[in-house]
């Protein structure tokens, strides 16, 4: 039976349901899954266009597996920054440690995204998970982090459990 996620913008009231690809990212299922549930303060991407993301303490080496640099809407991706990636600034900025680094849980919900960063430049994303109810919702609300602004705003990731 498949794992299920459910991914809020606490604010906003707004949340949706993602399926885990276990066989396509088991590792990765299997470190989100342990280490759920996860959230922190949202932030809408600069560079890679229809992304909500929300940066985590480290909790695993994830490695890369079932990358993407062009992912589409309904894909939740996890990106794993090491203590040495990232501007420090940016770091500071986001409460990231600067050694053990973070991991950056991200939706996406439009179409033409492509994974740059400035410091780093291609930063393949893992897919891990596919939104498989309320994407239209999440994402008028994602679009909102973009005009409105996300102070104030959580992104959080939790499990739905088996009935």
């Amino acid at each position: 039976m498949s794992k299920h996620i459910r991914i809020a913008l606490e604010r906003r009231g707004v949340s949706c349901v993602a399926e885990l690809l276990e066989k396509q990212a088991p590792r990765t299922c299997a470190a989100v899954w342990a280490a759920l549930p996860l959230g922190g303060d949202a932030q809408h991407a600069k560079y890679a266009r229809n992304e909500v993301y929300t940066i985590v303490p480290r909790f695993a080496s994830l490695g890369q597996e079932n990358p993407t640099v062009t992912p589409i809407p309904g894909d939740v991706c996890a990106f794993d920054f090491h203590g040495g990636m990232l501007d420090a600034d940016f770091k500071a900025d986001q409460g990231i440690d600067p050694e053990a680094g973070g991991i950056d849980l991200a939706i996406f919900y439009g179409r033409n995204n492509l994974l740059i960063n400035g410091d780093v430049g291609w930063v393949p994303g893992n897919v891990f998970a596919t939104i498989v109810e309320g994407l239209p919702a999440m994402a008028e609300a994602c679009h909102d982090v973009w005009r409105s602004g996300s102070v104030g705003e959580r992104l959080v990731y939790s499990r739905i459990d088996a009935e």
